[in-house]
């Protein structure tokens, strides 16, 4: 096989895999409602671990983990939508996805499904509602599966750019120690 065809059958390959992801979204229970995340930014979905805090940032910065020798921020869900904290247990696990092209780990109660949503059935937020509406700014769309709805997440507007900086001033802290 030529060097151009293998290139060619590369990309095909890479073109497929990202078609296969396309509409699939890493369902989760927090509080009363499942929210969605393209399967696309998730990398893993590991056990609750021990986290490191960070003195001085939001509450719902929970601080590092340490995932195979990489140091990774991890953010409560239900504390950044403003919810009541919650115990976690043995179904507390942490999402590890890719955020502005660094991982960062929610922890959410539960783990549901992988559900397809496809684009016709992904409706705009509605205006209505509380007038904090302090998870509508995360939320980009309704995705309705079956009888059920899934809010479906902006991963990029989960962390503010200051709680990126936070946490890159911290791993680097950490790693100077090393």
């Amino acid at each position: 096989m030529s060097e151009m065809s293998e290139l060619k059958r590369q990309e095909e390959a890479a073109s497929n895999e990202h078609d296969t992801q396309k509409g699939k979204y890493m369902t989760f229970k927090s509080g009363n409602e499942y929210f969605g995340l393209e399967i696309q930014y998730v990398n893993e979905i590991i056990q609750f671990q021990t986290i490191t805090a960070i003195p001085e940032t939001e509450d719902y910065i929970k601080g590092l983990i340490n995932l195979r020798g990489k140091v990774i921020p991890v953010v409560d869900v239900r504390l950044r939508f403003k919810q009541e904290p919650f115990e976690y247990n043995d179904r507390t696990c942490i999402i590890v996805i890719n955020v502005k092209s660094m991982m960062v780990g929610l922890i959410v109660e539960k783990i549901a499904e992988v559900v397809e949503i496809k684009e016709e059935n992904i409706l705009p937020p509605p205006n209505i509602g509380r007038a904090d509406k302090s998870h509508h700014k995360y939320v980009y769309g309704i995705g309705k599966v079956g009888n059920a709805v899934k809010l479906l997440l902006d991963p990029d507007k989960l962390l503010n750019d200051d709680d990126l900086s936070v946490m890159e001033q911290a791993n680097d802290m950490i790693l100077e120690e090393e």
